[in-house]
């Protein structure tokens, strides 16, 4: 009985603690400075354990761990001005030199694969996972790693499974209740209130400590925010501090759907099964969420249709939409899928970065599975990121979908200060479309058969 009355003891203590300093604090959206506290000695740890390492590592191997990713000094000049260097006039042999040079670039650095691996660090955050060769430097390195360790797994990690599993179940309850109520302004009032405390207590949960900038700009009912994609973390990120309706498959991307719509492509999402299915029926009881059916998302007509209407009601809460449909390493912006472009309506930038110091956020779904990813998250330091609402934006006259996309990506990329690139993010699990080839082999012919032309002109 004892023992039974001890447990009893550091169980109500332990559920003292977590409601009282840190539940109801971030329920209601605010902060008795605990975060911030930790994290400032945090960043003063992390400093202290960087100078240990460069004292402890010769220069030269500091220095060469402190280059820069890239390995290769690319020429990003088009075709015509590379080839212009090795030939004269028409088909030239030497032709083959500049093709050979951009395959083994591709081969030695490929820009785009290396966006689906963990972001490398400029030094030791005391995790796991460091771009240095990490070896013994000093018995108080060592004990301070040791340290880091016990904190994470035996203090942060059982604080936040608890605050996680209240925080999905009071969403999951919330919801339920809620979406009994009649449709009224009351009720889309409440379940406003239940999803931004839940997800404030879910990103509590990690230690998220997140800066959004510019609120001003906060995206609008009847609008459509589109925003790069590092982690399913993004969307409780971004519904700390509004709610949103999301047709896309966030929880696993794997299980996404990419819809041909004529020669557009839009991702959406789909109603699932097991506990992600029992949240998305609570969620759509207390708002209106997008979800599709399978069989109703081969109907591209009705897609379109279904969110057109829903963005034409500016009473209804604006949709989120990931337009890269995958997670990339938050280094980079990769191409925008077009299909969410030609919706119309306003459509809300925001850009998304965060800071790999105090934990490595890209979800590596190849590598991953989404236990393993969470269970990697809640044993790192916390979540820190910036949050940008940038200017909303419309189609210009005379502009299709695929450029106001790459302007939108293009706003999204500067402000995060994030790498831009064009290449399809679905390379991720797909091999390169036969019709990029094809532009590449189109664009050779054309120089060919023009200088041919030209020089029959001369002659």
């Amino acid at each position: 009985m004892e023992g039974a009355d001890l447990a009893g003891k550091i169980l109500s203590t332990w559920l003292t603690v977590v409601i009282g300093l840190i539940l109801l604090p971030s329920a209601f959206g605010v902060s008795l400075g605990i975060s911030e506290l930790y994290m400032k000695i945090l960043v003063k740890t992390l400093e202290w354990a960087a100078l240990r390492i460069e004292k402890g590592v010769p220069k030269e191997s500091v220095l060469k761990n402190s280059a820069p990713v890239g390995i290769i000094q690319r020429d990003e000049s088009p075709m015509e001005k590379g080839l212009s260097g090795l030939r004269g006039s028409g088909f030239e042999l030497s032709d083959v030199f500049y093709f050979s040079k951009k395959g083994l670039e591709a081969i030695v650095e490929d820009e785009v694969t290396q966006r689906f691996s963990s972001e490398e660090l400029v030094s030791w955050n005391l995790l796991t996972r460091t771009n240095v060769n990490f070896q013994y430097i000093s018995l108080r390195l060592t004990m301070v790693w040791v340290l880091g360790v016990i904190v994470r797994y035996c203090v942060l990690l059982p604080l936040r499974v608890t605050l996680a599993f209240i925080g999905v179940s009071f969403l999951v309850i919330g919801t339920t209740l809620v979406g009994q109520l009649p449709d009224s302004s009351f009720k889309n009032w409440l379940s406003e209130l239940v999803h931004l405390t839940c997800c404030r207590i879910c990103v509590r949960a990690l230690s998220g400590v997140i800066r959004y900038h510019k609120r001003q700009y906060r995206p609008q009912k009847g609008g459509i925010c589109v925003a790069n994609h590092t982690s399913p973390l993004d969307v409780f990120i971004l519904a700390t501090d509004g709610c949103y309706t999301m047709p896309e498959n966030y929880s696993h991307e794997k299980k996404a759907d990419l819809i041909s719509m004529g020669n557009r492509n839009l991702l959406v999402g789909q109603a699932n099964g097991g506990l992600m299915g029992i949240i998305q029926r609570a969620m759509v009881k207390a708002c209106p969420h997008i979800w599709f059916e399978r069989s109703e998302i081969k109907d591209r007509h009705l897609v379109t249709k279904r969110l057109r209407e829903h963005i034409a009601d500016k009473k209804k809460l604006p949709i989120l939409i990931f337009p890269e449909g995958t997670c990339i390493n938050n280094t980079s912006v990769m191409m925008f899928k077009k299909g969410s472009f030609e919706i119309g309506g306003t459509i809300h930038p925001v850009a998304i970065k965060y800071n790999p110091q105090f934990g490595d956020v890209f979800w590596n779904s190849g590598k991953y599975s989404m236990v393993n990813y969470l269970l990697r998250i809640m044993t790192s330091w916390g979540i820190v990121c910036d949050v940008w609402y940038l200017p909303p934006m419309t189609r210009q006259e005379g502009e299709d979908a695929v450029q106001f996309a790459n302007r939108v990506k293009s706003a999204i990329a500067v402000q995060g200060g994030l790498t831009e690139l064009s290449w399809d993010g679905e390379l991720k699990r797909a091999k390169v479309k036969d019709i990029f080839k094809e532009e590449q082999q189109k664009n050779y012919s054309k120089m060919i058969a023009g200088n041919g032309s030209l020089n029959s002109q001369l002659g």
